[in-house]
């Protein structure tokens, strides 16, 4: 094989070692390298990477607190300072859904690395009564939503899910989509693409190889979106769809409301561009990136840009000043989404993610470090709030919509399949009390039911009652998103009435007692 034309390129490039055991190769192994060299802009990424280090610098020196401003009240909207406003603009959110205006879109890139499982994130079953698997549920609600906005309207609509893949992931999502037949969606409105991925650096901006033949590839950041838009055409077939509004959110999050009206209504009335859910940051220290305006843009600060001082900082209602957590749930429009794809995802810098990285030796021998040694570069899906020209932000109760998946279970741990699998329950258990529902013991004794703590006040948008159950473990109750969205509807089935635990509510009626599945 006649290697002359990449080894010049990569000679131009600085990159000559990446032949370096070309001759140890097999005919096969040979071949792929190629295949993955040709594909590659070498001055392209010797370009990302003396840029990202560069910027990275800079962020290591600079502080950003004094350049910082919180929210402002015109620009907020909360589940709990707005509840009068919250039917209308679910309304409106409802009206867009029933004209098949909205789209979905789903960061879905990650494996299941962390959780200890060599598949996607959203196969995983976090062991709830039925084990449903997060890319079900989500599926379930995108179905029902279409639902209710179709008895609210009388009209037939659709809701596309876009679902950004990565190159491992790709095969067995689509595979786990259709072997459960797409959870009854249809399968055209079900579109798979893929994120685009960055060969991984040491400090001196060489391509790591993970193999004699094999370069250390990973994927660019969710913020690879925008770049992965345009190269699959994505903006394009949603204008032909006739999409006007696009709800953005990664997979691990249990409690996501796909496509929730309330978000969409109150972005659409508010004639924005682009909008962020977040939750209430309520501890200073919490690692959460804070939704704010830095030098008069909007950003997401992390919490290591700035000092602990800053982070302290409350308003004069108590709250934290900066206290608008980010959690990767947004809004755009579709003109915005275009504007990003096509003019400004070139201006996006990539972050440095210093990371150990297994590399083979001169030797060839495989070396797995202990320390970093190198580094992976990636753009975050945020990075586009500042180019909003009407940039809002929808605050909601992290009880109610944020408990995300991202380590294995453990002793003390967080972000686990229990506390996934707790919250889920626990928000269904809410929603059975609000519905006038109760749980009773093995004796017949009615669990005491207590109202919500904390800031949220105790009422509900349509003034009754936010109630949870006076245990410090979530009953076990599961409530199908073929049969609730957001807890609505479940009056005519629980109201009055007592029930024992495990309960699964589906849409073949009412079962108690449920052991291990149904």
């Amino acid at each position: 094989m006649d290697i002359s034309r990449p080894a010049q390129r990569l000679e131009e490039a600085g990159q000559s070692h990446l032949l370096q055991f070309w001759d140890q190769l097999s005919p096969e192994e040979q071949a792929e390298l190629v295949f993955e060299l040709d594909s590659m802009d070498f001055k392209e990424i010797n370009c990302f990477f003396k840029h990202a280090m560069e910027a990275s610098g800079q962020t290591k020196q600079e502080k950003v607190d004094t350049r910082m401003e919180p929210v402002p009240r015109e620009v907020l909207g909360s589940v709990t300072r707005d509840r009068e406003s919250l039917k209308d603009w679910e309304e409106e959110g409802l009206r867009c859904i029933s004209q098949s205006k909205v789209a979905v879109l789903l960061l879905a890139g990650g494996q299941g690395t962390r959780l200890g499982v060599p598949y996607p994130k959203g196969m995983y079953d976090v062991g709830l009564p039925s084990h449903k698997t997060l890319f079900q549920i989500q599926a379930e609600r995108v179905l029902k939503l279409e639902q209710l906005a179709e008895q609210r309207h009388g009209t037939k609509c659709c809701i596309p899910w876009y679902i950004m893949t990565s190159g491992r992931t790709v095969e067995s999502s689509k595979e786990f989509f259709s072997k459960h037949k797409y959870f009854g969606l249809k399968e055209d409105n079900v579109i798979f693409f893929q994120q685009g991925m960055l060969p991984a650096m040491d400090y001196n901006g060489k391509i790591i190889l993970e193999g004699k033949g094999k370069l250390a590839m990973a994927p660019d950041g969710n913020g690879g979106l925008y770049r992965s838009l345009g190269a699959h055409k994505i903006v394009e077939d949603m204008e032909k769809r006739g999409i006007a509004y696009i709800h953005v959110y990664c997979v691990d999050n249990i409690l996501v409301k796909v496509a929730d009206p309330a978000f969409i209504g109150f972005c659409v009335r508010k004639g924005a561009d682009c909008g962020a859910k977040v939750v209430e940051k309520t501890n200073p220290t919490e690692a959460v990136g804070v939704v704010c305006k830095v030098d008069g843009r909007y950003q997401v600060v992390e919490y290591s840009e700035i000092t602990l001082a800053t982070a302290e900082k409350r308003s004069t209602d108590g709250r934290l000043m900066f206290n608008a957590g980010n959690v990767a749930n947004h809004f755009f429009s579709l003109p915005f989404l275009r504007d990003v794809v096509n003019t400004h995802e070139p201006q996006l810098q990539h972050h440095v993610a210093q990371k150990k990285i297994p590399y083979v030796d001169t030797q060839g021998q495989l070396i797995k470090p202990d320390k970093p040694n190198g580094i992976k570069m990636e753009k975050f899906v945020f990075d586009i709030f500042q180019f909003a020209k009407n940039f809002v932000v929808y605050e909601v109760l992290r009880e109610d919509e944020f408990s995300p998946l991202k380590n294995a279970d453990s002793q003390d741990g967080k972000d686990n399949p229990t506390t996934a699998r707790q919250a889920l329950m626990s928000l269904h258990h809410r929603w059975i009390l609000n519905a006038g529902g109760h749980f009773i013991d093995e004796n017949g004794t009615r669990v005491p039911a207590i109202p919500r703590h904390g800031p949220a006040g105790t009422l509900s948008p349509d003034g009754s009652q936010n109630l949870k159950d006076g245990t410090d473990l979530p009953i076990k109750c599961e409530i199908s998103p073929l049969v609730s969205y957001g807890g609505e509807g479940l009056e005519k089935l629980v109201n009055g009435r007592e029930f024992h635990a495990a309960l699964v509510i589906d849409e073949s009626g009412i079962h108690e007692h449920v052991k291990n599945g149904l």
